[in-house]
């Protein structure tokens, strides 16, 4: 009996401890705990210099933050990075190669070093208290010129001779003579002096004839000076041969008023001001592009006013017959932006990358040094917005394959694709092409092939290519489905890459660079025991039909025991310009998690790439262009539909919820199209447009004085009258990015209204990222609680 007893007790324990170990059944305690439960995710992939050793950061330890870990080509089991070992990290992505990369250079803690490859002897160059940056090797590879402060600076190589190329003042220093005059007292008083003063005036008479005799003097040749004023100077550079040095003088807009966020709950106990951003509609300022011709010691301010199509007015304006008739008239150029310039390998020729202000046009120019002219080697036009994957009005994606073919990314397709412009026939030449995009593109050492990232498997997959650099077939080098983040070795033999399925976290791996090859996983920490307990679900990637005949991508949780209500849930991503019906692990890995819970409660869960999301090309991105509101909310609107007709959900028992632009389409949903949704969690949603920043808005809306149009249609705040259903609002009050004080606006607006079907939830202590697990659980807990109650009430 005695023995029965201590089996039975044992049979006792074990299974309390898998009941303990056990994920099942969810909870929104459990599953916006602190992520670190999950298990440790490794990120930041970096190659050392030699190529032999992979670094990347990592957390088995479970520790208050990541480590630095690494395997060797040798040893490829992760260890710890020593202190050391931390400081002394060179990552190959930091170091800029000769041309015959015979060499190379680097900065560290701001000085700045060469090294042999061959010998692996590295010369520091400089020690100094200002710190060096942006290295290249200059004057056919003979000089290594860097940037001190703003000045540029040319290191002889094999004499050590230091020359100063240019010197950036911020304004001249006034000789005898023009110095700013006083007041009338001062001027009348320096007056007096010298004409009672003998000693005075004698000491001016002498001063002034050595400056005459100084100026009669031949000029000798001396380091250019450039002065700026109340500008900024950028992207300083010189060409590989060394005559010409480019710059822009960039003019910032200081009169544009900022916004303050107030901080409550701070540690003084006082109420402290967090300074933010301007608001759409202010000006980022302006740019002029400078190029010095040291051989004849001439500098051109390059002329950007006979650009092609610089006065085409947007499509837009036609709904201003006014501001058409008046600017008919004038024919203003717009404004532009220089946003890149690319010399190239031997300083033959130069590439500028010029953008619109209202980033209509991007147009990539030849430069010709010594006249400073300007020729049109291709334009694109966008009557919505120039963008896409590998391009960006801060400097798109582009290089030199040699000293004559340029290659550079363009939508001109409806795709990111990659193409090529040859200096010497004037040929453009399509590497890529289909309906599919290339979002990351990298030049091997040996200029012969490119680097691919691309969507072209699926949309909902990333896989890594090499591509001839004629173009032609690219060779497909991973192979498991879902997402694959690739870094390539120095020496180009092996790929490192983070892996992730839908319902599997990132892992690392290691492969030989070749198709085919067999992948190597290094690390399986990234699902705990506790995470790997419940069986998490795959989601079914669904195409819905919108009313305008497109289809739209999305992610369906089904339930295997659907609720006798039949309730459903949409979710709507977040940023606009996001991916997430993909085959990868998530961003949103809580609302993940959350989906999976709701869905183990009998709710159906849609999760749609609506217009405006990543991944699909040039016109799903731009389909919100000055309505946001419209085909991305009726994207939605229609997935409600889908989900009454295809599965029998109960059509007044559908919510839906969402974070930043997911709240604005949340609260858009509840005031235009009251029924479709009968409850909806807003979670720091941006309620007014003309209230969100300028880099974002402006592109999609225009500005509020061009296109108020544009705005009136778009913005939740107009249209909070329509609300009949079930509204709550989430938002944190230090939110720098959507402020806290739209839902302030949007709650006046709706006591105003007599509203009384809503509810505010506020996070003291949280920006527009939560980071507690406390305001997580809360949070998530409102919006479980909200669709209980609307959703499956009797």
């Amino acid at each position: 009996m005695k023995k029965i007893c201590i089996v039975f007790s044992l049979l006792l324990v074990n299974f309390i401890a898998r009941s303990q170990a056990s994920l099942a059944p969810l909870t929104v305690e459990k599953i916006m705990k602190d992520p670190r439960w999950m298990g440790t995710q490794p990120s930041n992939l970096q190659w050392g210099a030699d190529g032999t050793t992979l670094y990347f950061d990592w957390n088995p330890e479970n520790a208050l933050a990541d480590s630095l870990y690494y395997i060797t080509m040798d040893n490829r089991v992760p260890r710890k990075a020593t202190p050391m070992q931390k400081k002394d990290l060179l990552p190959a992505r930091n170091l800029v190669y000769n041309h015959a990369r015979t060499q190379y250079l680097y900065t560290k803690e701001g000085d700045l070093y060469l090294t042999e490859v061959k010998t692996a002897q590295t010369k520091r160059i400089t020690q100094t208290a200002s710190p060096e940056s942006n290295p290249v090797f200059a004057y056919n590879d003979t000089k290594v010129v860097y940037q001190q402060n703003m000045d540029l600076f040319a290191w002889d190589i094999k004499t050590g001779e230091l020359q100063q190329l240019i010197s950036f003042q911020k304004a001249p220093a006034p000789s005898r003579g023009q110095e700013k005059k006083g007041n009338t007292q001062e001027e009348w008083l320096k007056k007096d002096q010298l004409e009672w003063l003998e000693v005075v005036k004698d000491r001016k008479q002498k001063q002034d004839a050595a400056e005459a005799y100084t100026k009669s003097l031949p000029k000798t040749r001396g380091v250019r000076s450039v002065y700026y004023g109340d500008r900024l100077v950028r992207n300083a550079q010189v060409s590989a041969d060394g005559r010409f040095i480019s710059y822009i003088l960039f003019s910032m807009d200081q009169s544009s008023k900022r916004t303050i966020i107030p901080n409550y709950v701070t540690e003084s106990g006082f109420t402290e001001d967090i300074n933010g951003r301007t608001k759409v509609g202010t000006s980022f300022g302006s740019s002029e592009l400078y190029v010095y011709d040291s051989q004849k010691d001439t500098v051109f301010t390059i002329k950007t006013d006979s650009l092609p199509g610089i006065t085409d007015l947007p499509d837009y304006t036609r709904d201003y017959p006014a501001k058409i008739e008046k600017d008919a008239k004038k024919k203003p150029s717009r404004g532009v932006n220089v946003s890149r310039i690319s010399w190239s390998p031997k300083g033959a020729h130069c590439v500028v990358e010029i953008v619109s202000a209202d980033n209509k046009d991007r147009w990539l120019m030849q430069l010709d040094g010594a006249s400073g002219r300007l020729s049109l080697l291709d334009r694109q036009r966008d009557e919505a917005w120039i963008g896409g994957p590998g391009i960006s009005s801060f400097g798109s994606n582009s290089g030199w394959i040699n000293e004559n073919e340029f290659w550079y990314q363009s939508e001109a397709s409806g795709y990111s694709h990659l193409y090529s412009y040859h200096f010497g026939s004037g040929k453009k030449t399509t590497l890529t092409h289909g309906n599919w995009e290339v979002q990351g593109v990298t030049l091997s050492a040996d200029r012969k092939y490119f680097y691919l990232t691309t969507n072209e498997v699926h949309a909902g997959e990333k896989h890594f290519y090499r591509l001839p650099v004629t173009g032609g077939k690219a060779d497909r080098l991973t192979t498991m489905e879902g997402a694959n983040q690739s870094v390539l070795s120095p020496n180009e033999k092996q790929i490192a890459y983070l892996h992730s399925y839908s319902n599997k976290p990132w892992e690392l791996y290691l492969q030989d660079n070749k198709a085919g090859a067999r992948p190597q996983q290094i690390t399986d920490k990234a699902q705990s025991e506790l995470f790997r307990s419940y069986s998490w679900r795959d989601p079914e990637l669904v195409q819905i039909h919108a009313a305008d005949g497109k289809l739209v991508p999305a992610r369906l949780y089904r339930p295997a025991n659907p609720d006798p209500s039949k309730p459903a849930v949409i979710f709507v991503h977040g940023a606009g310009y996001l991916q997430n019906a993909h085959k990868w692990w998530s961003s949103y890995f809580r609302e993940y998690m959350f989906h999976n819970l709701l869905a183990d409660q009998g709710y159906f869960v849609l999760d749609m790439d609506y217009r405006g999301s990543a991944g699909y090309g040039r016109d799903w991105r731009t389909g919100i262009y000055r309505h946001m509101g419209g085909k991305d909310l009726s994207d939605h609107v229609d997935g409600a539909k889908w989900l009454a007709e295809k599965y029998g959900v109960d059509p007044k028992r559908i919510g839906i919820y969402g974070g930043s632009y997911g709240g604005f389409i949340t609260l858009m949903g509840l005031f235009t199209s009251p029924g479709t949704f009968a409850a909806g969690a807003a979670l720091r949603p941006v309620t007014d447009w003309a209230h969100y920043n300028h880099g974002y808005t402006s592109n999609i809306l225009n500005s509020p004085a061009v296109d108020s149009i544009a705005y009136r249609r778009s913005s939740p705040i107009y249209f909070a009258e329509g609300l009949k259903d079930h509204l709550l609002i989430c938002h944190g009050v230090v939110d720098v990015n959507v402020h806290f004080q739209d839902v302030v606006r949007l709650n006046q607006r709706l006591i105003e209204l007599g509203k009384d079907n809503w509810q505010v939830a506020m996070y003291p202590v949280e920006d527009h990222g939560f980071v507690e697990p406390s305001s997580w659980t809360d949070e998530y807990k409102r919006i479980y609680r909200l669709f209980e109650d609307v959703l499956k009430k009797k």
